[in-house]
């Protein structure tokens, strides 16, 4: 395995001595791409903040983005910590679109702030009406990345593909890779009703036409009956449709939240927050021979071993 590292400070380009224990993890929603390694610094190097970084593994793109943080040791060894094109989207702003898919509105973005884009999968299905205000870029995209999926039950994910913005449903992210009890070391595995379970949907819009407040209300009485009345609540904006938000989200939310994560599996550079894994595992109350999202994955390289842990979601899993 052959890891490489450049830095560009300007028109230079180094490749630093780099220590082991390069780590680059991704997640899903609303976390930049990171990678952080550590330098051994000599007479030649010379970068700052603001620089670019590029890695690739035998000869794979894998990583490019820019340094946002160094830090120094007493024995002068410098840790780097550099994030994708992803960080740029925590500015905050105001946007007020219409009619526009979720694809459409990251190209708008991205031309206002000057960020590179790759594919944007069109999801077919337009944002007829949204108001984004003093929020983050990052937010106002998963805001319609959500609205996406309540209306077309699909799930799409956004991340950076080597330094060009990137939207893709997550059908189109499987991969053949399996992970059971061979390829994975070591597993956590939880569930519970205590965190992203509702069994009680209530969502409000003021109506300033008729000058009252519009209730939409779905609910499980059965699972209220079980696990008490567990609400979310919101409000609405103009155009949104209240009733079918509020069954979609009823739909999403009313269910067990199980929680599984894989530690030091083989890795595999093609895996990213995003992708689908097979895994084929026996958790004692439930046996799991299926795809399941990658919610996190964090790469580890060290001493030519290439590992990654890896939080998955699928079914009644969530991350």
């Amino acid at each position: 395995m052959e890891v490489e590292i450049l830095i560009q400070n300007g028109n230079k380009v180094y490749i630093p001595v780099v220590e082991e224990d390069i780590v680059w993890s991704t997640e899903r929603k609303d976390i930049p791409g990171q990678l952080t390694f550590n330098i051994i610094p000599d007479e030649i190097i010379n970068f700052t903040e603001g620089n670019a970084v590029r890695m690739k593994v035998d000869g794979k793109n894998i990583f490019y983005g820019f340094i946002f943080t160094k830090k120094r040791t007493k024995e002068g060894i410098i840790s780097v910590t550099a994030y994708d094109q992803l960080r740029y989207l925590k500015n905050k702003d105001t946007y007020v679109y219409t009619n526009k898919t979720a694809g459409e509105f990251i190209q708008m973005i991205a031309s206002d702030f000057n960020l590179q884009t790759g594919t944007l999968e069109d999801t077919g299905y337009k944002i007829a009406s949204r108001v984004e205000d003093n929020v983050t870029l990052m937010e106002m995209i998963q805001s319609s990345l959500d609205l996406t999926l309540q209306a077309k039950k699909e799930l799409y994910v956004l991340y950076d593909d080597f330094g060009k913005i990137a939207l893709k449903n997550i059908m189109s992210m499987q991969l053949n890779i399996l992970i059971d009890e061979e390829t994975g070391e070591n597993y956590s595995y939880s569930s519970s009703i205590d965190s992203d379970t509702y069994n009680k949907i209530k969502l409000v819009y003021d109506n300033e036409e008729s000058g009252k407040r519009d209730v939409y209300i779905a609910q499980d009485s059965t699972n209220m009956n079980s696990w008490g009345v567990l609400q979310y609540f919101d409000t609405l904006q103009k155009g949104e449709n209240g009733k079918a938000k509020a069954d979609a989200l009823l739909s999403l939310y009313n269910s067990k939240t199980r929680n599984l994560v894989i530690n030091n599996a083989f890795g595999d550079t093609r895996v990213r927050a995003g992708s689908m894994v097979i895994v084929q595992l026996n958790l004692g109350d439930i046996k799991l021979n299926n795809f399941m999202l990658v919610e996190k994955c964090k790469h580890k390289f060290k001493n030519d071993e290439h590992l990654m842990d890896l939080t998955l979601r699928g079914g009644e899993f969530v991350a």
